[in-house]
C-alpha cells in the first residue's frame, strides 16, 4: 500500500489514510495528556492512550511488527518526536498523524465525545479541564 508522505524525515499519514490503516489492523497511539483525551477521543477501537509524559515507558511493551499511528491534538510536534524515537527503536511501520485529532474531526471521521469532560480556553494551546463543583 503506497500511502502517506515524508516531512522532515518523519513518515506522515492523513486522517483518511490513518482510518484506512486502522481498518486493516493499525493502532493509533494517542499521546495527548489525560485531561485532553477525555473530552474527544478517536472513534476507532484500535486506539491506545499513552500520554506523552509516560508513553516511552509503554513502547517496550508494543509489538514492533504492527503498524502504529502516533497522534496528538493538532501541532504534531510531540508526536513527530515519538515517531522518530519509535523508528530509532526498531518500529518500521510507524507514522505521524498529520493534523492530529483536529484534522481527523474536520474530515468527519469517527470521534467519541464526553460532554462532561468539555475543555475550556481561548485557543488550542490554553485548553484546560473543566472546573468541578465541590460537593
Amino acid at each position: 500500500m503506497n500511502i502517506g508522505f515524508v516531512s522532515g524525515r518523519v513518515p506522515n499519514v492523513t486522517p483518511s489514510e490513518a482510518l484506512q490503516l486502522c481498518e486493516n489492523g493499525a493502532i493509533i497511539i494517542d499521546i495527548r495528556l489525560d485531561y485532553m483525551s477525555r473530552f474527544k477521543r478517536f472513534g476507532v477501537e484500535s486506539t491506545l492512550y499513552f500520554p506523552v509524559n509516560i508513553c516511552h515507558d509503554f513502547l517496550t511493551k508494543l509489538n514492533k511488527d504492527k503498524v502504529y499511528i502516533v497522534a496528538e491534538s493538532a501541532t504534531s510536534m510531540q508526536s513527530r518526536e515519538v515517531v522518530k524515537n519509535m523508528i530509532q527503536a526498531g518500529f518500521q511501520n510507524t507514522y505521524n498523524l498529520a493534523g492530529g485529532l483536529v484534522e481527523w474531526e474536520r474530515d468527519g471521521l469517527p470521534i467519541k465525545i464526553d460532554t462532561q469532560e468539555r475543555l475550556s480556553g481561548s485557543c488550542m494551546c490554553q485548553l484546560k479541564p473543566p472546573k468541578r463543583k465541590q460537593k
